[in-house]
């Protein structure tokens, strides 16, 4: 759940009152986003990920409020760790690009290669 909005972090662009899918935040009077429904927060780091001055802390513990300490998650470079692990930001290298899960091997049936006129009708430019 959401433990921390960084003061000092944040750049009062508002992007994640805006991306929480469950409204957690309220601007505050300063523009720095304040948590207010705490308890409506998913834990679904969205907020976090689009931060770009890692200024928000989304705890792993979804059900328990655990205190966060700004100083100790800076010092131990949690704030703005998951946004680097995923490679947000700029020049970071995305996991996607690191990953080599056969993820889709494991979701769909095996098919067997395409044709190669098939594969050429499918790739062949929009004829309009």
């Amino acid at each position: 759940m959401i433990e921390l909005v960084s003061a000092s972090r944040c750049v009062e662009c508002g992007i994640c009152v805006k991306v929480c899918p469950t409204n957690v935040f309220d601007e505050g009077p300063d523009r720095i986003p304040v948590i207010a429904r705490q308890d409506d927060c998913q834990t679904c780091y969205v907020c976090e990920v689009y931060c770009p001055a890692d200024a928000l802390y989304v705890s792993p513990y979804g059900d328990v409020p655990g205190g966060a300490d700004e100083e100790k998650l800076a010092e131990s470079g949690v704030l703005g760790s998951w946004r680097a692990l995923i490679g947000w930001g700029p020049g970071r290298t995305k996991l996607a690009k690191i990953d080599t899960t056969p993820f889709i091997d494991r979701v769909l049936p095996g098919q067997p290669p395409l044709a190669p006129g098939e594969a050429a009708f499918i790739l062949a430019p929009d004829p309009e």
